[in-house]
């Protein structure tokens, strides 16, 4: 099995002439560069962000020092496939905000942020100078060493050549010793940059890319939930469009035959009775299947979006519901698809357990977040383990990392809020409220 890191290549006997080391050198050389930029780029930010400070221009160029990890730990994570081709995951969350304040808040409330912030410190101050050194130690002087009849014939002419500015030859026989020596000591000199290379990617795993750590389970899990949602949402509508297209179609086209064939008929003759109770059987079936397709995914939903679904739904209602709901753009499938159900599960609580005389859906976009809330005028006492489906609903809702919370004093009113994060299809020109407001 080929090794598929540095460690794992170091013990395999043919170690010396893999490529191993020169990836770990190449690992050590890029990270020593790295690393003296990042302290020439430290330097300069707090030195002009420190005399510009005093007319206060220069104080946005110290706030950036404490994001200065968040380039470098990326940098970081790429040059890690040199020596360490596993998955290197950025530990970073989304913002639960949109625009630059919710980037920010969320930044500096994650450890990942400073641990970062360290790991810049480190590689600037320390880590580059002792790469540098060893570099020169295991690679760059046994390659000095190896080269000495090259220098003895291009700088001394073949009389004579200072090796390491140590070491005088004067004659080609022990030149051919000294690159004799110096092949021999590349071998030590390989395992050395693959132990350090190795060492080195180990910290840089632990600092900026753990692997299979809390944080980077917990994103991958929401990740993994987001695409089960949004593969499930892709099901639903596909099921919705064969049934609408395919067996509704069928069953149309049946009701229209037996409707003709009813007309054919003469009145009195027995088969016209029968003809009769097929047609109504047809086109109850019908109906059932129209309302089989709207429940699984309105086509007003799919079409003209949460809006005006969240309308047919309050038509629908055996209860008066007044709307108040304002989107417009449209929002992502799946959120969509969960805000409906919830408008219209909670509406036939409201029918079936409230009592109500009249129910309120109201909601918006606003702060990266669609807004749902459903009141009703009901006796109240709604209770989650009380058998009305909202168990259901809250599962739903935070399958989209979402919240749903309830208030039902018993005498009511009751109140159903929904929060689900999310974006429109548009960009948003300012901040979007409840009731009435845009999302423009």
């Amino acid at each position: 099995m080929h090794p598929r890191t540095v460690w794992q290549a170091l013990s395999r006997p043919r170690y010396p002439l893999s490529p191993w080391p020169w990836r770990a050198a190449a690992y050590l050389l890029t990270g020593a560069a790295t690393g003296a930029a990042v302290l020439v780029a430290l330097v300069l930010l707090a030195v002009v962000g420190g005399v510009l400070a005093l007319v206060l221009v220069g104080l946005p160029l110290l706030a950036v020092l404490a994001f200065a990890g968040l380039p470098v730990a990326a940098l970081e994570r790429r040059r890690l496939r040199l020596v360490d081709p596993d998955e290197a995951p950025d530990p970073h969350t989304e913002p639960s905000e949109p625009g630059l304040r919710g980037w920010l808040t969320t930044r500096l409330r994650e450890p990942a942020t400073w641990r970062e912030l360290g790991h810049t410190l480190l590689v600037a101050c320390l880590l580059w100078p002792a790469e540098a050194l060893l570099l020169t130690a295991a690679l760059a002087a046994p390659l000095t060493v190896a080269a000495t009849p090259l220098l003895l014939a291009t700088t001394g002419e073949g009389r004579e050549t200072k090796v390491l500015k140590t070491w005088t030859v004067t004659d080609w026989p022990t030149a051919a010793v000294a690159a004799l020596l110096g092949v021999l000591l590349l071998v030590p000199g390989a395992y050395v940059l693959g132990v350090a290379a190795g060492a080195r990617a180990a910290l840089t795993r632990l600092l900026v890319a753990p692997r299979g750590g809390p944080e980077a389970r917990v994103v991958e899990l929401a990740r993994s939930r987001a695409r089960l949602v949004d593969a499930f949402e892709t099901e639903r509508r596909r099921i919705e469009r064969d049934l609408h297209d395919g067996a509704q179609q069928r069953l149309v086209a049946l009701t229209m035959t037996l409707g003709l064939a009813r007309l054919d008929t003469p009145p009195g003759d027995p088969l016209a009775a029968q003809l009769a109770k097929a047609h109504e059987e047809a086109g109850a079936a019908l109906a059932e299947l129209r309302e089989l397709i709207h429940g699984i995914h309105p086509k007003v939903l799919a079409d003209h979006g949460l809006q005006a679904a969240v309308a047919d739904a309050a038509d629908r209602s055996p209860v008066p519901v007044d709307v108040t709901f304002a989107l417009p753009y449209r929002l992502p499938p799946s959120v969509e698809s969960a805000a409906h159900f919830v408008v219209r599960e909670a509406l036939a609580n409201v029918a079936r357990h409230s009592g109500a005389g009249r129910a309120l859906v109201r909601g918006g976009h606003r702060a990266g977040r669609l807004v749902v809330e459903i009141r009703d005028d009901g006796r109240g006492g709604a209770d989650s383990t009380g058998g009305t489906g909202l168990t259901g609903l809250a599962d739903r809702v935070s399958a989209l990392d979402g919240k749903l919370t309830l208030t039902s004093p018993p005498g009511g009113p009751t109140l159903l809020r929904v929060e689900i994060p999310c974006e429109t299809t548009e960009a948003r020109a300012g901040h979007d409220g409840l009731p009435g407001t845009a999302c423009a």
